[in-house]
């Protein structure tokens, strides 16, 4: 769902024969697909993106932005405007924040709903400065929607662990920022992705030689459905390289190595990515919440075993839009502080005991133990 609005914006001319008519189209503010509210960890987060493009003829600085319902919702400004802001295609010299003409900046929202949010339409106010000309700032208003809080609720897609839950909602080239425009229109399949890594106790990804991947502590893990469904998707072909140093580098074409989709109904297509080759399921196949669709591998573009998972609103890798959901059942054991301790192999911080969390979408970085053996 593409919710757009075209904000003409009054750019005064220079000198006695500007008059009002004398317009530029300013800035074209779209909701790229509907906003959702997800209960991440133990709070309710509302997670979406605003594309701004600019058509106006000088360059624009974005230098806040509202989200507001009855009330403001959430504020960006300062660092936190330009953390969460970022051009589309090669950086400017200008900084994060600022548009020049033709091109297109967007806004990653992931914003905490205030318990005084009543689950109705939001609307946003941001505030601009030209940079030339008078170099005035203005405001403009718009981009109402209603963000949708109904989300799936999903079986573990392992078993045991400890299970890391790798992700980073700011990294640069993480899965919530990379667009994809490989079916005609630009797509965020991971918006919600997670690339789940098993490790010990001490934070270690593997025993023995780390070059070989059966020595990873997850590979060959079982690979479960999150959902009664039917697999509509299968790739098995890609065999699975004896070192991690020695793999391939494969093409966008085939980074996903051996993948699995599970249409769980509803629209929802599940799917694993980077399986290892010996897939117990086929193509039409109806599988139950639990059962083994697949095994955790070493294929495709990866630095090293694991399991790359996201929900998405159809059958598609790259061309479709990357859909929340929930976990109904997990133990949180710990969390890293940052995405950056996890890659340094540092001790995963544990919680000062460990909690049984239901009908939650995991933190960036949570340590969890799934279920089962």
């Amino acid at each position: 769902m593409r919710i757009k609005l075209l904000v003409l914006a009054l750019l005064a001319l220079a000198g006695p024969a500007a008059t009002a008519a004398q317009t530029t189209q300013a800035l074209d503010i779209t909701v790229a697909d509907t906003p959702k509210i997800v209960r991440i960890g133990a709070a309710d987060q509302l997670v979406y993106e605003l594309h701004l493009t600019n058509f106006a003829s000088l360059p624009l600085r974005v230098d806040g932005l509202v989200i507001e319902a009855r009330a403001p919702i959430k504020t960006y400004d300062g660092d936190e405007l330009a953390a969460a802001i970022a051009i589309v295609g090669p950086k400017g010299e200008a900084g994060p924040r600022v548009i020049e003409p033709g091109r297109r900046a967007v806004i990653y929202v992931n914003a905490p709903v205030p318990a005084t949010f009543s689950r109705g339409a939001i609307s946003h106010r941001l505030t601009l400065g030209k940079i030339g000309g008078d170099g005035a700032s203005f405001s403009i208003s718009g981009a109402a929607t209603t963000p949708e809080s109904a989300l799936p609720r999903l079986a573990p897609p392992l078993r045991g662990g400890p299970w890391v839950a790798v992700y980073d909602p700011g990294m640069e080239r993480g899965h919530r920022r990379v667009f994809y425009a490989t079916e005609g229109s630009a797509t965020l399949p991971g918006r919600f992705a997670i690339d789940w890594m098993k490790v010990d106790t001490s934070g270690k990804l593997s025993s023995g030689d780390a070059d070989i991947p059966s020595n990873h502590h997850g590979f060959g893990a079982e690979v479960l459905a999150v959902a009664d469904g039917t697999i509509v998707a299968l790739r098995d072909d890609v065999p699975d390289p004896a070192t991690i140093s020695g793999r391939p580098r494969p093409g966008i074409a085939d980074a996903s190595g051996n993948f699995a989709m599970l249409d769980i109904g509803g629209g929802r297509i599940a799917i694993y990515e980077h399986l290892k080759q010996g897939a117990p399921v086929a193509v039409g196949d109806r599988v139950k919440a639990g059962q083994v669709v697949g095994f955790l591998g070493f294929t495709g573009q990866a630095s090293a075993p694991h399991l790359h998972f996201h929900l998405a609103d159809r059958a598609s890798i790259l061309g479709a839009e990357g859909q929340p959901y929930v976990i109904t059942s997990l133990t949180r054991l710990g969390q890293y502080d940052a995405i950056a301790f996890f890659f340094r192999g540092e001790t995963w911080p544990p919680t000062d005991r460990s909690e049984a969390v239901r009908n939650s979408f995991p933190p960036p970085n949570l340590v969890v133990r799934f279920p089962g053996d």
